[in-house]
């Protein structure tokens, strides 16, 4: 679960992308709090339905308290309410498109019992000043870095600068470029209440590097 931080010790840690549930099982059993399955088409990391149950069954088989996230982008929401009356549905939906306001608040009064996440791809501190308008209709904020070509999973990073004393209402995640290296230089900086990561702990698109992940959770838990 993401919770505001009270204190840096309590910063939450998302790993996204997982591709197969052998490395779902093996990251589930790290001190991880969320994992996370693509289910936009066009992403190289791409799960479709059936394989996405398979991953969260073997997330839930480890721990029932690790968030399963289903990312989506533009999808309607019909479609999403189907895919939740699976089994093993997901503990959180995150949106990383162009959903606007409404289709959160409808999203929401649709399936009330889930998380919903939403994404913000920022290049600018422009960028920053529309999600105070989402705020009351989501549960956390994902904040990622501005790419024309894709919706996330780039690998690049936010200019920390344009979040240094940003606060928000709900829990904050940051994404893009998070890796074990650059931990200490983020929590000098900014105090966000997860981190997301992906492309940075990769052999491939959607396979880990299970030493990476490892780091990266050590980096986070022993200091942070």
């Amino acid at each position: 679960m993401i919770r505001k931080s009270t204190s840096k010790k309590s910063t939450a840690i998302k790993i996204c992308g997982i591709t197969n549930t052998s490395q779902a099982n093996a990251i589930a059993k790290l001190r991880i709090n969320a994992i996370g399955v693509i289910g936009v088409e066009n992403s190289p990391r791409y799960v479709p339905e059936e394989k996405c149950i398979k991953i969260f069954n073997e997330i839930e088989k480890v721990s029932s308290n690790i968030e399963k996230v289903l990312v989506i982008a533009n999808t309607k929401i019909e479609a999403i309410r189907d895919f939740n009356k699976d089994s093993a549905a997901p503990s959180v939906i995150q949106l990383h498109g162009d959903e606007s306001v409404d289709y959160c608040r409808q999203l929401k009064r649709k399936i009330p019992h889930i998380k919903l996440w939403k994404a913000f791809r920022l290049k600018s501190i422009d960028d920053l000043k529309t999600i105070n308008q989402y705020e009351k209709n989501i549960d956390a904020i994902l904040l990622d870095a501005w790419d024309d070509k894709s919706l996330g999973g780039t690998g690049h990073r936010i200019p920390i600068e344009l979040l240094i004393q940003k606060t928000f209402e709900v829990p904050w995640i940051l994404a893009g470029g998070i890796n074990a290296e650059i931990i200490p230089e983020i929590f000098t900086k900014i105090n966000p209440d997860g981190i997301d990561a992906s492309s940075q702990l990769e052999t491939s698109p959607g396979i880990k590097n299970l030493k990476k992940v490892e780091s990266l959770v050590r980096a986070v838990r022993d200091n942070y």
